[in-house]
């Protein structure tokens, strides 16, 4: 790769701008607005590989299968997350087609249905926590845990909600064949939604587990195993801050990785399920050789690029 080489990490809530506009459409719409932002770092002469969440469109198609499930047979997470991972792809590397076609850029991209094998013995598989899909009665997730198997939770008196665990990523099962696509010049779309969580028996063998891999990590495991020059978090807001919504807040330009590592073991700044788990996957980005990365908002990445603006991580 002649190019210099970023991985973007983009929310799957980010395609989804409010309850208004969940549909396909709508989600079409988004993903070609961050298509065009991601096209401008192509221009500007970066190569990419882009990675998306996904739990949004998963909890839809729970959602479509639980109320179906009278008719037709429902769908195992694992296969969720494949389905996520293909639509999503086809919503970006169609609008990316399209801003190449438009500004004269002569690119391709494809999406990888990607793999990411987790451990067996990882101890999230003891103790499930990420809710996934429809709240339920009482009555009916003790038929889940009693028939399915499931593991499911009273959830803040809201009803009660499935559980799985959410394990660490510890191989790219398809890591190869990305490398092999970005050294060919092409955008990949890869890791969807944390990539498909597989675990491997004692033959070599993998097999779908129901688990949820945290798209952030994943993105940072893509990025140190691709030698990135740079890894990109691409979120709601254009900085990272400091006592977030509180008349204190402070905005951060640049952190280095020992400052990053002290802000988020004071456990105040960054919420858990939102900031929290992107600071963590730039600092083990940075831990294993990474040398920057940047958290911003879609509209900003090319000027973030440049030095303007967003949040800087660096050693």
């Amino acid at each position: 790769m002649t190019e210099k080489l970023a991985v973007i990490a983009i929310g799957g809530n980010s395609l989804i701008k409010d309850k208004q506009h969940q549909s396909v459409e709508d989600q079409y719409d988004a993903a070609n607005e961050t298509s065009g932002h991601i096209a401008k770092m192509i221009a500007a002469g970066w190569n990419v590989a882009v990675a998306h969440g996904n739990g949004p469109q998963v909890g839809f198609i729970l959602r479509r299968s639980e109320l179906a499930a009278h008719e037709l047979h429902e769908v195992p997470l694992d296969v969720c997350g494949a389905d996520s991972q293909g639509a999503i792809g086809y919503a970006l590397q169609q609008t990316l087609y399209n801003h190449f076609r438009v500004m004269g850029i002569n690119r391709l991209a494809a999406t990888v249905v990607t793999q990411v094998e987790v451990s067996a013995a990882d101890p999230a598989f003891k103790n499930p926590s990420k809710p996934i899909g429809s709240f339920m009665g009482e009555d009916d997730a003790k038929r889940r845990i009693e028939v399915d198997g499931w593991d499911c939770n009273e959830d803040a008196g809201r009803g009660w909600r499935r559980v799985v665990a959410s394990p660490k990523p510890v191989r790219i099962v398809e890591l190869d064949a990305v490398k092999a696509l970005l050294d060919a010049g092409i955008v990949v779309i890869t890791v969807g939604g944390g990539g498909i969580p597989v675990v491997a028996d004692d033959d070599g063998d993998l097999k779908g587990v129901a688990a949820v891999i945290d798209k952030d990590l994943a993105s940072s495991l893509l990025a140190t195993e691709l030698g990135a020059e740079m890894f990109v978090i691409s979120t709601a807001v254009e900085k990272v801050s400091l006592n977030f919504g509180k008349p204190d807040q402070k905005d951060l330009d640049r952190v280095t990785l020992a400052e990053a590592k002290a802000y988020l073991a004071e456990g105040t700044h960054f919420a858990k399920g939102s900031m929290a788990p992107k600071v963590q996957a730039i600092i083990s980005f940075l831990e294993a050789g990474g040398k920057h990365a940047i958290v911003t908002d879609p509209e900003h990445i090319a000027e973030a690029l440049e030095g303007k603006t967003g949040t800087h991580f660096v050693q």
